[in-house]
């Protein structure tokens, strides 16, 4: 809840009974939107993610199979949408930005693309893979 409104990946805290953070990432993403692990093959963990609002966030890597379908829950997702790798994984599409919060500056990545404006913690992590896998 207190990042609601803002684009981001399936995801919640651990449940006591996840017995991995790739079981509750799976976890979530069947309740969040309905995606089920008949079409995911998880391919390994980034980094540790923390933000500047004290969220430790454990980014699970997953390959999607093509022909699923989606049911969003929508409790927890207003929409949900897709971007071309190729266009995530393109630093001209990179910017840097910076506010300040809390009476410091903080920086962060957008990536806007059509009438989506992906920016922050999701931004964060895709620049993480960019950098991991294309730099």
């Amino acid at each position: 809840r207190s990042h609601s409104g803002e684009i981001s990946f399936p995801g919640g805290r651990l449940d006591p009974t996840d017995p991995t953070a790739e079981f509750a990432a799976l976890r979530e993403t069947e309740e969040e939107i309905g995606l089920t692990s008949d079409f995911i093959e998880v391919v390994g963990r980034l980094p540790d993610y923390v933000t500047g609002s004290g969220f430790r966030i454990v980014p699970v890597l997953s390959v999607v199979k093509p022909d699923f379908m989606l049911t969003i829950n929508e409790d927890e997702v207003d929409d949900a949408f897709e971007v071309p790798l190729g266009f995530l994984m393109d630093p001209a599409n990179h910017t840097r930005n910076s506010r300040i919060w809390n009476n410091r500056e903080r920086f962060f990545y957008t990536m806007p693309f059509g009438d989506r404006y992906i920016w922050g913690i999701t931004a964060g992590i895709i620049r993480v893979v960019y950098e991991r896998l294309y730099a």
